[in-house]
């Protein structure tokens, strides 16, 4: 397997080429000449190249050291107390489910700005001017970025410092909800599982149908890469997405929930999550098993509580009652699976593994990491060879960033702003620009070939071959056909994406 490595310290020209997967410790223990270093882990493609020889902020991280720089500091500030108020104003658009559940997406509308004094106002949106070009290589319409938040909901500090940097630069900045949370209404007696993309994949298709000619990204903070990874696997080449990040993510499911994690955050999760659990204790009461989930001291407890071990799930089936109370049958054949509570520990993430289906994933997906994560398990447990292999899975490691921190030293300025950035914030917006510029330009070059084919000329002779094309799939399922049958029904149709590039 080849990889792109980008050593810290180095040009953005230079990048070393492995002839074979190196060793997981070989890899971690080449990250610790330069501490605020960054390595960029990927399989050597035409898109990672584009990635690393324009993406600056590879190559300038400038992450604080000691004290800013301390992991627990920097992960405590940007999810609990960061102190940096409500600087983006939103508006609440509660979303119908097919199931008759809600999730809430909050779009920004405006931010606060202050007047020279103690009162603040708030600055509406400023929509693009009509026939001038949106942010850097985008059409005119601006982009849509879709963040997506910690499985227990609400949102941190982290958030909104990306949702402000995002409108900053003309996105379109929109908040998914998880059922249950942030305020939003339980209205069926389901909760999401981990990894259960369902509530996501019809957010998506909402915004899509509200923005259908501006590119669509999203970014997920911590533990809310277990639904967005998920979404990216089941739905594959029929995700709306352009492009992917996860900051801090968690990529092993099963084994995050089974590592304990210090127990400032460990309660401090667990303390939020009955919280939210409470306020609907009596209707959940005679479904799910609420006074174990209760009273759990893990996060592995109260997940295993909800979804795992039911004795009311026990009862149903001995008596052969509907799966879920006041579920129609045809809307559990839809939910599948996910209908019944799974039967045992390992049969829950044998349906919710954020990666189970990472062989599916058919656009670009940056994951940003830190070796010193208090949250995460260990640096030695990253799926490299997952990168390595995977022309759409993209790793930037660095030595330190705590959990969705990531803060740069003080720089001075006139602009009091520029302090409050993140460097995992402007890494992920400059990707999302580099590869809407890499894919238009494919697009554009593989547009200019099929008409110059259509048009009866001699097509200029193409150096290399392109990879077998995906058909969009308009349900959710496993691809079973062989690529030589997948390439002839497409030629058929006459369709063709540029989706060719990742796999030369």
């Amino acid at each position: 397997m080849d990889g792109w490595i980008l050593k810290e310290g180095a040009s953005r020209n230079t990048c070393t080429k492995e002839a074979k997967s190196p060793d997981t410790a070989d890899i971690l223990s080449g990250l610790g000449g330069k501490p605020d270093g960054a390595r960029f882990i990927c399989k050597a493609t035409a898109l990672a190249q584009h990635v690393q020889q324009h993406c600056s902020s590879l190559n300038t991280s400038n992450l604080a050291s000691w004290p800013r720089g301390d992991p627990h500091l920097q992960t405590v500030s940007g999810q609990l107390c960061g102190g940096y108020g409500d600087t983006v104003q939103f508006t609440r658009e509660n979303l119908l489910l097919k199931d008759g559940g809600v999730v809430a997406l909050d779009w920004a509308v405006g931010t606060r700005h202050d007047d020279g004094g103690a009162r603040k106002r708030w600055e509406p949106r400023r929509e693009h001017q009509l026939g001038r070009k949106g942010l850097g290589c985008f059409t005119q319409t601006p982009p849509v970025l879709l963040l997506i938040p910690q499985s227990w909901g609400g949102m941190t500090p982290h958030l909104k410092m990306l949702s402000q940097e995002a409108m900053r630069q003309g996105f379109y900045v929109v908040v998914f909800h998880h059922r249950g949370t942030a305020g939003s209404p339980l209205c069926t007696a389901r909760l999401t599982e981990f990894g259960d993309p369902s509530d996501l994949e019809e957010a998506v298709a909402y915004v899509r149908s509200r923005r259908p000619s501006s590119a669509l990204f999203a970014v997920s903070e911590g533990s809310g890469s277990g639904v967005l990874l998920s979404y990216l696997g089941e739905c594959g080449s029929s995700s709306h997405l352009t492009a992917a990040a996860a900051i801090s993510p968690v990529l092993l499911g099963q084994l995050w929930f089974e590592t304990l994690m210090p127990p400032i955050y460990r309660w401090g999760a667990l303390f939020h999550r009955k919280q939210q659990l409470s306020r609907y204790e009596n209707s959940l009461r005679g479904i799910l098993d609420v006074d174990r989930a209760l009273g759990s001291s893990s996060l592995r407890e109260f997940e295993e509580a909800l979804f795992c071990t039911s004795a009311q799930h026990q009862q149903q089936q001995t008596h052969g009652s509907p799966p879920l109370k006041g579920l129609a049958p045809s809307l559990a054949w839809t939910l599948g699976e996910r209908a019944y509570p799974a039967k045992d520990w390992d049969g829950y993430w044998g349906r919710n593994e954020p990666l189970r289906d990472a062989d599916e994933v058919a656009v670009p997906v940056l994951c940003v990491c830190s070796r010193d994560d208090p949250i995460l398990p260990p640096a030695s447990t990253l799926p490299l060879p997952l990168f390595l292999s995977n022309p759409y899975f993209l790793l930037v490691l660095t030595d330190r960033g705590g959990h969705c921190g990531f803060t740069q030293e003080e720089v001075r300025a006139q602009d009091e702003e520029e302090d409050e950035k993140r460097w995992s914030h402007i890494l992920v917006l400059e990707y999302f620009r580099v590869v809407a510029d890499f894919l238009k330009y494919e697009e554009n070059d593989e547009t200019s070939w099929r008409r110059s084919l259509e048009g009866g000329q001699s097509a200029p002779r193409r150096t290399e071959a392109p990879a077998v094309p995906r058909r969009r799939r308009t349900n959710v399922m496993r691809r079973t056909k062989t690529q030589s049958t997948e390439h002839s029904d497409d030629a058929e149709r006459g369709t063709f994406t540029w989706k060719r590039s990742y796999t030369r």
